[in-house]
């Protein structure tokens, strides 16, 4: 080799600080993976919100209280569907309840996700309906009475002590569900955050960010479904409720975007090796699904609307079309976001 060629070569070489390479040519992680992370960011989001009625006492969320555990529950139930769709052998996932590694994060996930189900959604959900299963029993005729009578587990007794009961245990059971609904999705964070050997999910920030984005997702789910469904079962909606939701909606929606910001401003100070990577991946393969619709769907449009409509007091329907806007936008920027992350780790090796 001439010397000439060797101080060029030596010359490219100092300018590699690390590598990257086409060669992930199939995600092992693919779409499925997901739509697991946003399943549970709805859960814990809708929680959260009807959190707000029984727990810190506002009761302009109060038409919201009942639509946000529903949906919670829904979507908690089919949250493990895209997982067990992505087994191999989907029909041996009850032994990770049999035989668990103690040690693994994702097994014991499994007592998280039992444990939400069945200690505190299910649980807050009879309390709540109780009495009115029990009126509905008595009216209804067979077989919608046995099956209200079976929802009630045979109680029958709705005197004020037993109502006031009710109210009391609800209030305790929302109390520790919050810490779970934390604890249930900022797992999912924990997992991308503790993979060291990956620079674009290691971040002591990741289970932050997921539950923040989390919150984000459920409310604007509930809002979204609230303007939908109100209407449909032949009500009025009520414009206090609905922009005293958007308006924490607009608070946690600065909250995330802040924290998001503040994990890429912390990545950039650090300049560690990885950042010429990362910036490679964001200039990129992920351009589009970041910056275009994670951050300028997803985040800043939604913001400018919901600025506007402070500042410029507009009418009621206009309002409403608004806030539905903004709903569908932020749906469409957490997807998103969980796309960036669980796809956007494995573009690279």
């Amino acid at each position: 080799m001439s010397e000439e060629l060797a101080e060029k070569l030596w010359g490219v070489l100092e300018q590699v600080t690390g590598f990257i390479y086409p060669n992930e040519t199939e995600l092992h992680w693919s779409i499925l993976i997901v739509v697991y992370p946003y399943l549970t960011g709805l859960v814990a989001g809708a929680f959260i919100l009807a959190s707000l009625e029984k727990v810190f006492d506002i009761p302009e969320v109060r038409p919201t209280y009942r639509l946000s555990l529903l949906t919670a529950l829904a979507f908690l139930l089919i949250a493990p569907l895209p997982l067990l769709l992505h087994l191999g052998r989907p029909e041996r996932a009850y032994e990770i309840f049999l035989t668990p590694q103690l040690r693994s994060a994702m097994a014991m996930f499994g007592f998280v996700y039992a444990w939400y189900l069945m200690a505190v959604l299910l649980l807050e959900i009879w309390f709540e309906y109780r009495r009115d299963l029990i009126v509905w029993a008595r009216q209804e005729r067979a077989p919608m009475r046995w099956i209200h009578r079976l929802l009630a587990l045979y109680s029958a007794d709705v005197s004020p002590e037993a109502v006031a009961f009710d109210k009391k245990a609800i209030h305790v059971i929302t109390i520790i569900g919050i810490p779970s609904a934390f604890l249930l999705h900022g797992y999912v964070g924990f997992i991308f955050g503790s993979v060291k050997a990956n620079p674009w999910w290691s971040s002591v920030l990741m289970p932050i960010v997921f539950l923040m984005s989390a919150i984000v997702s459920g409310i604007a789910l509930v809002l979204f479904l609230y303007m939908v469904l109100t209407p449909l079962r032949g009500e009025t909606i009520d414009m206090r409720c609905l922009d005293k939701v958007a308006g924490y909606l607009f608070y946690a929606v600065i909250v995330d975007f802040s924290l998001e910001a503040l994990d890429f401003i912390q990545r950039l100070y650090e300049s560690e090796e990885s950042i010429k990577i990362l910036a490679t991946l964001i200039t990129g393969k992920l351009f589009i699904s970041l910056f275009v619709i994670q951050v300028l769907l997803g985040m800043v449009i939604p913001l400018g609307i919901m600025v506007a409509t402070r500042l410029l007091g507009v009418n009621e329907e206009l309002r409403k079309l608004l806030y539905f806007t903004s709903a569908i936008l932020i749906q469409v920027g957490i997807f998103s976001t969980r796309w960036n992350v669980v796809i956007g780790g494995q573009l690279f090796s």
